[in-house]
């Protein structure tokens, strides 16, 4: 049977050109929209690593002016240096948001979740390059976004003397470095430092944490790395965002009172208040947006696909009265009838699969799309398999049900 049905889609090898064309190029489109369909939904389904309820973040624009003049000469003369230490106006800044009573909690960011703004860096680790985001925090910040610990512990007032740099790490970074060891008390900085010099304080890891995703639900697993930020130290700097923890219920008022008591504080400085949960919503349909856009492009072309394909099919069953009339002379069944035309089309949609196929295994062999895992590669490929063998399917129905129609005496009645 199936040696029968080649032999027949290989003599309308021209019509069935053009439709293995279009399965070809509607598999691609399909496959790429259901592959990162998948991905994210994939994505969403894990843990986030961190609470955003009732947190509020508070993005911080220091007056540069207040760094002190820079370097520089002068008829000779050699300006001061800007001044090397805290700047008081932050710590006062946290004391003053101590004080209300709206606020439970604030710890002190240089990348709030859900920001556009990143931070990265990496070194090479026995020739290979492990690349890891980087976020300096206050000790507070733990307890603030409500993060996991599974080993080791967090920052506090200890680390102010330390010779290292104390780090926590997430459970990716510690499982690609040190493998099944524990990582409580190793080093996870190069020698030396961008400018080739040997580093005076290493980084080295106090803790482990959960998995955190810094850009939300829909984004993978990376590498992820805290650094402590200690205001009051010379090491500290001035946080990009302060994140506070609001109380249940305050309402969108409290940010008007907010933002007078920071500005009674800092005069010189500006502050923008949103609730983590806006900036959250905001943020996620920068991943949505292209999934809807390539679902609806996605959509309309199998539309036209199975437009194209119905009216092929029923062009062919037309111009084939005579052969399929005549089958039902020698006795074949509706049935019979029915699997001959859905045989061929499914045979004509496997060879353009085939090439689509062919054509998608060569991404991950190549190491083009490496952050989607096998997993849901290998998903999304037999989601979009089945779509494309059930589009063509219902299309063959309509022209399948008219050639059952077909009498015998309608190809002894054909010119």
């Amino acid at each position: 049977m199936i040696k029968h049905l080649l032999k027949i889609v290989w003599n309308r090898k021209r019509t069935n050109f053009l439709i293995i064309v279009e399965i070809f190029f509607s598999f691609l489109v399909l496959f790429s929209v259901t592959v990162f369909a998948v991905y994210y939904t994939d994505n969403y389904r894990r843990p986030l690593g961190f609470s955003y309820d009732n947190v509020w973040n508070i993005s911080v624009e220091r007056d540069r002016g207040r760094d002190g003049p820079r370097m520089e000469d002068t008829e000779g003369v050699k300006a001061p240096q800007a001044p090397v230490g805290p700047d008081p106006v932050i710590s006062q800044l946290f004391l003053a948001l101590r004080e209300l009573n709206e606020i439970e909690g604030a710890a002190g960011a240089n990348t709030a979740p859900y920001s556009h703004s990143t931070s990265s860096s990496g070194y090479l680790l026995n020739g290979a390059l492990v690349m890891y985001q980087v976020n300096r925090v206050t000790d507070g910040f733990k307890d603030l976004m409500g993060l996991t610990l599974v080993e080791g512990r967090w920052f506090s007032k200890e680390d102010a003397g330390a010779n290292f740099n104390p780090v926590v790490i997430n459970q990716r970074l510690s499982r690609e470095v040190f493998g099944n060891e524990s990582p409580i008390g190793k080093k996870i900085s190069p020698d030396t430092d961008p400018d080739g010099q040997p580093r005076t304080r290493e980084d080295r890891v106090i803790g482990v944490i959960t998995d955190f995703r810094k850009d939300g639900e829909y984004a993978g697993l990376g590498n992820y790395v805290f650094e402590r930020n200690d205001i009051e130290s010379s090491h500290g700097d001035v946080p990009n965002n302060i994140l506070i923890k609001v109380r249940p219920g305050t309402s969108a008022e409290f940010q008007e009172k907010l933002d007078n008591r920071l500005q009674a504080v800092a005069k010189d400085w500006s502050f923008e208040i949103e609730p983590v949960s806006d900036m959250r919503e905001s943020f996620l349909r920068i991943y949505v947006a292209p999934i809807m856009a390539g679902g609806t492009v996605a959509a309309f072309l199998l539309i036209m696909v199975a437009l194209g394909l119905t009216g092929v099919l029923w062009q062919n069953v037309t111009q084939r009265i005579r052969e399929i009339g005549l089958r039902r002379a020698k006795g074949a069944t509706a049935g019979k009838i029915y699997a001959q035309i859905l045989g061929e089309l499914v045979i004509i949609a496997s060879f353009g699969l085939i090439v689509g196929v062919l054509v998608v295994v060569q991404f991950p062999l190549l190491d083009l799309i490496g952050f989607i895992s096998k997993e849901v590669y290998t998903f999304s490929l037999v989601i979009s398999l089945v779509l494309i063998y059930l589009l063509t399917v219902v299309c063959g129905l309509y022209p399948s049900r008219l050639a059952t129609r077909i009498r015998p005496a309608d190809a002894l009645h054909y010119e």
